[in-house]
């Protein structure tokens, strides 16, 4: 749960409603949506640095066991993840939906691989916030999916 009674984004913006502005989804009949907010102590520039990496997703993603990336890094990149062992699946197939250096958000959607996932898409952001003076960084990712009903 995010709650705004003591955070505040640097630019002075709650940070629910920084949230609001960059992780709103239309969500349709059948589909779901989830935010996870994660505060880094670590400078913004070191967070993004590992988070925009399409071809490295392993550097912060603890479930990825390797990654191919295919084409030039940019917009409509497609990776191969292979997923760690224990988990309902082994590969991914993931295209980059959106990647902005300067505002700090990245996105990809999910096209291929054997899992139940469909449609699913993740919005990660990262921006800079101050607690009791001191700056952390603000990591938040978001995702949306269909609800399998059986």
């Amino acid at each position: 749960m995010v709650t705004n009674d003591y955070v505040t984004i640097a630019n002075g913006m709650m940070e629910d409603e920084f949230i609001k502005r960059h992780h709103k989804h239309d969500v349709k009949e059948h589909q779901c949506s989830s935010s996870l907010v994660k505060h880094i102590k670590a400078p913004v520039p070191l967070v993004w640095s590992l988070v925009r990496r399409f071809d490295q997703p392993q550097k912060y993603k603890p479930f990825v066991s390797r990654c191919i990336a295919q084409g030039d890094l940019q917009i409509g990149s497609v990776r191969e993840v292979n997923v760690k062992s224990g988990l309902p699946a082994t590969t991914s197939t993931e295209r980059l939906e959106l990647l902005d250096d300067d505002e700090h958000i990245f996105g990809m959607k999910i096209v291929g691989g054997d899992h139940r996932l469909k449609n699913y898409s993740s919005i990660v952001t990262v921006h800079p916030k101050v607690i009791d003076g001191r700056p952390e960084r603000l990591a938040v990712q978001d995702r949306t999916e269909p609800i399998d009903r059986m």
